[in-house]
This record gives structure tokens, C-alpha cells and sequence, in this order.
């Protein structure tokens, strides 16, 4: 069994068009999750890495292969998970122990690599993308913004609205009434 990782998966819908993409090359895979697929094959030649690349590319992903790479994109895909599509509960995670405990490293040299590759802290991008979250669930207004901001882990509305006005120029509020909010929202995998 070989491993890949795949740049820019970040949904449900991107896991069965990378799983479709892998089949129409004769490939079998075995497990297909954000960010990485486990194939039955042993190996693959140059001839199938090519023509595996040019499929994904042309679906709009990446093949990963070297291993700052990976470890950027399992971040962002923890961070992606848990944020979007865990959101059914309370989001109050001690981000440092999810990450190292997932990805074997210290929490410390996975956030200096973020901040070196991506120009940005860690903590910032974790902000970015539950403000993404946000915008969705303000979209959608079928939550307070009370419950919004306890769903996401925001210590208060206060906190929340700081934050979003801080990130989006507006609070909640004001880009919910200006009816702004669909432009205003981003695709998950262009946060950064």
C-alpha cells in the first residue's frame, strides 16, 4: 500500500472527485480522507505519478511529496476538520495538544514551519477560518449569535464581534444587515 497527499482537499465534495480522478486511471483506492489517500498499490511508476499529477491538477488539487509540505497541508486539514466539519459541538480545542498529538511533533516547531511557509501565525489562520465558519453560520441564520459564538469557542459575543470586525471590517451584525454576506465569504482552501 502506498500513501499520496493531496494539496487543496478540503471537503467532502473533493474527496469523491480525487477518489473519481484515482479510479479513471486504473488505480485502487483503498482509503480516501482530506489531505491523503491510501492506494492498494505497492508503488506507482513515473509514467502513472505523471499522468496521477496531470489528472489532479486538471481537477484543481496537488500531489505532495515532500514532507514540509505534507505537514503543512495535515495542519491545515486538522484545522479545516475540526472547524467545518465538526462544528456540531462546542469548539473549545486546545489547538497545541490537537496538533502534536495527531502529527507527532511539538506544538512549537509545527507552528514556527506555519509561520515560515505561510506568513502567518498559526493562530491567526486558526481565526481566519472559524471567521469563514462564522460567515457560514450567519449565511444560513439558523443560530444566535450568542449560540454562534459558543458553537466556535469564543469566550463571549463580545470576543466573537472583536474579532470578526478586527478580520472582516464589519461585526456580524453589520455584514448580516448589509446583506453582503454571500461576496463576502471565502473558499476554505484560499484562507490564509
Amino acid at each position: 500500500m502506498q500513501t499520496l497527499y493531496i494539496k487543496n482537499m478540503v471537503c467532502n465534495r473533493c474527496i469523491m472527485v480525487v477518489k473519481e480522478e484515482i479510479e479513471k486511471l486504473g488505480l485502487h483506492p483503498e482509503k480516501v480522507v482530506l489531505g491523503e489517500v491510501l492506494l492498494k498499490e505497492e508503488s506507482l511508476n513515473s509514467d502513472q505519478l505523471k499522468a496521477l499529477d496531470a489528472s489532479l491538477v486538471a481537477a484543481g488539487f496537488e500531489r505532495i511529496d515532500d514532507r514540509k509540505s505534507r505537514l503543512m497541508e495535515s495542519i491545515k486539514n486538522i484545522v479545516i476538520q475540526k472547524i467545518h466539519h465538526d462544528a456540531d459541538s462546542e469548539q473549545k480545542y486546545n489547538w497545541s495538544t490537537i496538533l502534536s498529538e495527531a502529527l507527532h511533533y511539538e506544538y512549537n516547531y509545527l507552528s514556527n514551519l506555519f509561520s515560515s511557509v505561510e506568513g502567518i501565525t498559526l493562530e491567526q489562520y486558526i481565526i481566519r477560518q472559524k471567521i469563514e465558519r462564522v460567515k457560514e453560520l450567519l449565511f444560513y441564520d439558523e443560530l444566535t449569535l450568542s449560540q454562534i459564538a459558543n458553537r466556535m469557542g469564543f469566550s463571549s459575543v463580545a470576543h466573537l464581534s472583536g474579532l470578526f470586525k478586527r478580520t472582516t471590517g464589519f461585526t456580524p451584525s453589520e455584514l448580516k444587515k448589509s446583506r453582503m454576506l454571500e461576496q463576502n465569504r471565502k473558499p476554505i482552501d484560499s484562507i490564509s
